[in-house]
């Protein structure tokens, strides 16, 4: 699906005509939801607005190749594949974005880079920036759920700084935990170890 790895894709209105041809109508849609959320919290958070945006646009770059398109290019074009990102078919997206945003985008800036790839696992010790992305990627407006939406706006509205966002972030990762035992679905260890990590920091602050 994908228009080849020729890079040198720098301008917002290349990188969207690209992505409007690359992603379904949800996906694209979704994607402009995630660029403005993540500019919101850019804001909210002191981080770097452009940066932000920009990294909203591209988390979800690769979100509508196939799998097998996908695995082909985790196994024939990225070296630092882990494990926890091939347990599951739905993280393939995450890796190959950021191989993606290096290779179609020209994009060298480690903060957008880092986001991109750890959007669906999260990690421990994530930054601000990685935790905004994060966070863009499930409460945007245009696609997300408005009761979810609102129930985490109001955790960061009602506890400012990282507390917040480590809150907002501990609250998304326990759902997802709850929904996979709902479905008898196998749990990341990734997942349970970044559930364990914000959970640590939220009862240490």
């Amino acid at each position: 699906m994908h228009t080849g790895f020729t890079g040198n894709i720098k301008n917002r209105d290349e990188i969207l005509a690209w992505l409007k041809k690359n992603l379904n109508e949800e996906r694209y849609i979704h994607t402009l939801g995630v660029e403005e959320c993540a500019k919101d919290l850019a804001k909210r958070y002191g981080e770097d607005i452009e940066k932000a945006g920009l990294a909203g646009l591209l988390h979800d770059c690769a979100k509508c190749l196939s799998n097998e398109e996908l695995k082909n290019i985790l196994d024939t074009k990225i070296k630092d594949v882990r494990k926890d990102e091939l347990l599951n078919y739905k993280t393939f997206h995450a890796p190959v974005g950021e191989y993606f945003a290096k290779e179609i985008f020209t994009v060298d800036d480690y903060n957008i880079l880092s986001s991109i790839r750890c959007h669906t696992l999260g990690k421990i010790n994530m930054s601000t920036f990685e935790k905004i992305i994060f966070l863009a990627d499930k409460i945007e407006a245009k696609t997300r759920d408005e009761v979810w939406r609102n129930k985490i706006l109001k955790i960061l509205d009602e506890n400012p700084g990282t507390k917040g966002l480590n809150l907002a972030l501990f609250t998304c990762f326990k759902e997802t935990i709850k929904s996979l035992c709902d479905r008898e679905l196998a749990i990341c260890p990734a997942t349970i170890d970044v559930y364990n990590w914000l959970l640590d920091e939220i009862k240490s602050k």
